[in-house]
């Protein structure tokens, strides 16, 4: 795979404030990671270095070979950038504001024409075009921030909060054009909305204090929790305490936790492992009928607490 952006280190101080202190991470083309954290983890402080709108402390960055420090140019050149908040020029239209960003860039004649049709259209903001930003609703102010990020159609994208502010709709649109523009591109998505790491990111990094916590896929996050390939189940016709001591005495089962009314029981794995299948032949080899039973998936509000806040309970 080949590495896109290089992060070595990387640290921000505000005198004794440490926003962000000593983050390391790479992303490859390919490569939708999410970058998740609670408010004030230093998210936006590490992407505005990556993006070389703030000065590190110390560390690097490299966006496709180039140091934000000694080549800044060739940074801004090759990745696009959603910043929080997508600050455009009110008075300005979305054609207008897209032409202005395309002659920064350098984009000029037929070229510039056809980028600015291409990032409105992916964007879906085509219908909007022409009225001036400061009378457009939050989620298209959103989507006109978008549509500039992928203009000069980058290798790297930094987006800050993509999805804020839109309806379930256009999420659904903005997260398909960015799946779609994934193959080829690698992007960082800042979020803090935790079925974005599902609906987006095939890799996470979760930060808190300005370090990172965790980085890997979002099986590996998932796995994290306790409830993971936890089995729901409930059978008829039996006592319900009798019940509870046979799921206790299997030798792949961990705990067992009563739910509410008749709903049955929730059984922990040892070490995480799957025991559907075998649970359920289990219990059907002792001739009883099974009601109901269905495995867990890991619960990401848990884990994003129990990474981010160690020392907090479980709720």
């Amino acid at each position: 795979m080949t590495l896109r952006i290089e992060i070595d280190d990387l640290a921000k101080h505000f005198g004794a404030i440490k926003a962000v202190d000593g983050v390391s991470f790479s992303v490859s083309k390919g490569e939708v990671l999410g970058f998740l954290g609670p408010n004030g983890a230093g998210k936006s402080t590490t992407m505005k270095m990556i993006t070389g709108f703030l000065t590190p402390t110390r560390g690097t960055v490299r966006v496709c070979g180039y140091d934000v420090l000694k080549d800044p140019i060739s940074v801004k050149a090759h990745l696009g950038y959603l910043p929080e908040g997508a600050p455009a020029y009110a008075d300005m239209t979305p054609v207008n504001f897209l032409h202005f960003i395309a002659e920064i860039r350098g984009i000029r004649g037929k070229e510039k024409k056809r980028a600015v049709e291409s990032a409105a259209e992916r964007a879906r903001i085509t219908n909007v075009m022409y009225q001036p930003i400061e009378t457009l609703s939050k989620g298209y102010k959103r989507r006109v921030g978008l549509a500039q990020s992928i203009l000069h159609n980058p290798p790297v994208l930094i987006l800050d909060e993509p999805t804020d502010g839109l309806d379930p709709n256009q999420k659904h649109e903005v997260r398909t054009l960015i799946n779609e523009m994934a193959e080829d591109k690698a992007i960082i998505i800042s979020t803090h909305i935790l079925e974005e790491v599902h609906a987006l990111c095939n890799r996470n990094v979760v930060i808190a204090n300005g370090k990172v916590r965790f980085d890997g896929t979002p099986q590996q996050l998932e796995a994290k929790s306790r409830y993971y390939n936890a089995v729901c189940v409930n059978v008829a016709n039996i006592e319900q305490q009798a019940f509870a001591n046979f799921l206790s005495s299997l030798e792949f089962v961990a705990n067992v936790e009563q739910l509410n009314g008749s709903e049955g029981f929730r059984v922990y794995p040892k070490q995480g492992q799957q025991i559907t299948a075998e649970l359920s032949e289990t219990i059907r080899g002792n001739g009883w009928e099974i009601d109901s039973l269905h495995a867990e998936s890991g619960r990401l509000d848990e884990v994003f607490r129990s990474i981010t806040m160690p020392n907090a309970e479980s709720k």
